[in-house]
């Protein structure tokens, strides 16, 4: 067996938890290691109850009562899972909550999760692995690296931007949220695709600084859609420019498929990824164009901001969930498309292959996956009927709002980890319309108890859907 092979036998793509070395392997420690599902969702539940804790023990801004523990804990979740899903107001926070919510995104982003993967893997290696040990250690600090540099980018870019834009600052400063707290915030959550914003309104309330889109849109695609695709560049990038490491980076991008990390990928699949990814911002952009260009969930912007607007919120569509949009204003066509691209995982691609025997293969996996897909849609399905089920009095008295297609809308983005939503317009209720109060948190934030805790699930299971589909790379 050679070191990639033993590589992957061992690590099983790092479902190993902390501890549970050879030595010492317990029965849990067992359980865990062979079902990463259960190890990842473990650490999701571990890292939300201390951010639950963090929110719960730390007050609001003064002039808010205090907050319920299950929308303090939803939050929380939503976070950690990268979902986005609001039960509150994001300015009811204060700028230590803020500060929690921040390292909930960072340390529940795929990017640092696989980081520390790796860290816990070097531990596993015998003394006759050297090149594969010391390679993966590379990798790891590569991936350390990449995380502090766009992250620290990211910060100082949004900071300056910011500074120097008078209308930019004057929303921040009218709103009492901290410039350097709303930079790293935002930074973070674009990095990790959360979509949590501190602004009630999202990004809708800076839809005139088109400049501040462009700063944002190459960090929501380096942490996610196009993070296989980047780091497989910086690898190789790095081997033709420092020699001292150019073994490990060789070893790394030709070994690829063998050392089995999910988010080291072979050439043809980063050209597939970023194929995709271009293909599916290109049908979203001409779609806006089409179908939304002149109605008025764009009035009152320039061509220039509609442009740079649609493309902001065509990028985020995948994954991130910011909007510059009132979603419910927009055409049933354009919401169907997005839910669609909601429900397919960040990293799908399009193979482009021309080889016959590749083709054949391409074509098994293709109805593998689509199978998994569909399996997918079986869960989802159950969700949504219980969700219907727990609702129920309010889909009757309030349908208007609670239909069918909102609630589906709903739980595919918690499901997609994206958190975009149809919200919640009093003007819709049938009865004591007069009594309601519009607010700037999801249409989850107007369900039932039991409903918020079928969507916390959700989210859960999301955020681990590569685990349950048996997502794989060739």
């Amino acid at each position: 067996m050679n070191h990639s092979s033993c590589f992957q036998k061992k690590m099983s793509n790092f479902r190993a938890p902390l501890g549970c070395s050879s030595s010492k392997l317990n029965r849990v420690c067992h359980i865990l290691s062979v079902n990463p599902f259960w190890t990842r969702n473990f650490y999701l539940l571990i890292i939300s109850l201390l951010g639950f804790w963090g929110l719960n023990v730390l007050k609001p801004r003064t002039n808010f009562s205090k907050l319920r523990n299950l929308d303090l804990f939803f939050t929380s979740v939503s976070a950690t899972t990268l979902s986005s899903m609001s039960t509150i107001e994001m300015e009811i926070l204060s700028n230590p909550q803020l500060i929690v919510v921040s390292i909930l995104m960072f340390i529940g982003g795929e990017v640092f999760t696989s980081m520390v993967g790796l860290f816990i893997a070097q531990n596993t290696f015998n003394n006759d692995e050297h090149l594969l040990h010391h390679s993966i250690m590379f990798l790891s600090f590569i991936i350390l690296g990449y995380l502090l540099v766009i992250n620290l980018l990211g910060i100082a870019m949004v900071f300056l931007y910011i500074s120097l834009v008078s209308n930019a600052h004057r929303t921040l400063k009218s709103k009492g949220l901290n410039l350097f707290t709303f930079s790293i915030f935002t930074t973070i959550s674009s990095f990790t695709n959360c979509g949590f914003i501190p602004t009630n309104e999202n990004m809708l309330v800076f839809n005139k600084n088109p400049g501040l889109f462009l700063v944002i849109i190459p960090f929501v695609i380096l942490g996610n859609t196009l993070f296989p695709t980047c780091l497989r560049f910086s690898i190789w990038v790095l081997g033709k420019c420092v020699n001292k490491v150019r073994d490990y980076c060789d070893y790394l991008l030709k070994n690829t498929k063998e050392i089995g990390f999910h988010h080291l990928v072979s050439t043809r699949c980063s050209f597939c990824l970023v194929g995709t990814a271009f293909g599916f911002v290109v049908i979203q952009v001409v779609l806006f164009f089409v179908m939304e260009w002149n109605t008025k969930s764009l009035k009152g912007l320039n061509p220039y901001e509609k442009t740079i607007g649609v493309l902001f919120q065509s990028v985020n569509t995948r994954q991130a969930g910011e909007t510059i949009v009132n979603l419910p204003a927009m055409s049933t066509v354009i919401l169907i498309v997005i839910t669609v691209i909601m429900y397919l995982p960040p990293y799908t691609s399009f193979p482009f292959v021309n080889d016959e025997e590749e083709q054949h293969q391409q074509q098994k996996r293709k109805r593998k996956i689509a199978k998994k897909l569909l399996s997918q849609l079986a869960y989802i399905s159950i969700f949504v009927i219980l969700i219907c089920i727990t609702e129920r009095k309010s889909m009757k008295e309030d349908p208007l709002n609670f239909t069918p297609f909102n609630i589906v809308f709903e739980v595919i983005s918690a499901y997609g980890n994206v958190g975009y939503t149809m919200g919640y317009n009093c003007k819709l209720r049938l009865k004591d319309g007069a009594n309601c109060e519009d607010k700037w948190y999801g249409f989850v934030g107007r369900w039932s108890d039991a409903g918020k805790t079928i969507l916390i699930v959700v989210m859960l299971f999301g955020r681990l859907k590569r685990y349950n589909m048996g997502w794989k790379f060739s």
